[in-house]
């Protein structure tokens, strides 16, 4: 990889040794959707036995950071620097043998993610960004789309949940984009591989309510070191605290935002 520092390692190297553990149980997976008890046990024992060797491998690196996961919570050391992870971001996906999942690592500094790392593990793709230094998928630099007519754009989204509180307002925001594009919506199912496609140009822009914080939180440099724009509905810096977030490759940005706020 042509983006080489000492965090970026510690990531890389805590990816790799968990995606043998997820690889090995999504090959169980197929097996488990026609047993009795279904796989939900079985994803969820994945989830930390993932989450357990990525906390394993940071911590023998960076002892003294704290670390926030989806599974266990905040284990509280030096605040100064703090590890957020989701070690498998996409889990309905992983649940029913879908291979579009991926485990996701923020290294927040002062309040500012610095590092991210999106990693699919089926696709062997590594999407990686540090701060000031670009945003990588494998060996190739990474820059958004330079689409900017909205209509001409892959627009993804997610949810809403069957019992989300703004469930409504979400399908009608579905509504007006799919009057606006060519292309119908796409809901992927991982929230962070969605961030992953921005920063490649894969997808031109994604939205979403009610995410939590080790679901963008690598993402967030990514699609910024990639040239994108991060904001909430109201074009801020405030989609951590709300858990409402827009992500574009720039030039979409003020369309999608009028549309988020009529």
């Amino acid at each position: 990889m042509r983006l080489s520092s000492a965090n970026i390692n510690v990531m890389v190297k805590a990816c790799r040794k968990a995606s043998k553990t997820i690889i090995r149980d999504f090959g169980e997976i197929e097996k488990l959707q026609v047993s009795l008890k279904g796989p939900g046990d079985y994803v969820t024992a994945s989830d930390k036995k993932v989450e357990k060797i990525l906390i394993d491998e940071l911590q023998i690196a960076r002892p003294d950071y704290s670390i926030l996961s989806e599974e266990i919570g905040l284990i509280k050391n030096n605040e100064e620097f703090k590890w957020i992870i989701d070690p498998i971001d996409g889990t309905a996906n992983f649940l029913h043998g879908i291979p579009h999942f991926a485990i996701s690592i923020g290294l927040e500094h002062k309040n500012e993610i610095i590092c991210g790392i999106i990693y699919d593990p089926i696709k062997d793709e590594m999407f990686f960004a540090e701060k000031g230094n670009g945003s990588y998928l494998n060996n190739q630099r990474l820059r958004v789309s330079a689409r900017s007519k909205l209509k001409n754009c892959i627009i993804f989204t997610g949810g809403p949940r069957q019992k989300s509180k703004d469930r409504e307002l979400s399908l009608e925001e579905y509504k007006k984009f799919s009057l606006l594009v060519n292309t119908p919506i796409r809901k992927m199912g991982s929230a962070a591989l969605d961030m992953a496609y921005v920063a490649s140009g894969r997808c031109d822009g994604f939205w979403h309510r009610h995410l939590n914080y080790w679901d963008i939180a690598a993402g967030i440099v990514i699609v910024k070191e990639a040239g994108g724009f991060v904001t909430d509905f109201k074009g801020n810096n405030e989609y951590i605290k709300n858990e409402n977030i827009l992500v574009t490759n720039a030039k979409i940005n003020s369309e999608m935002l009028e549309i988020l706020g009529t």
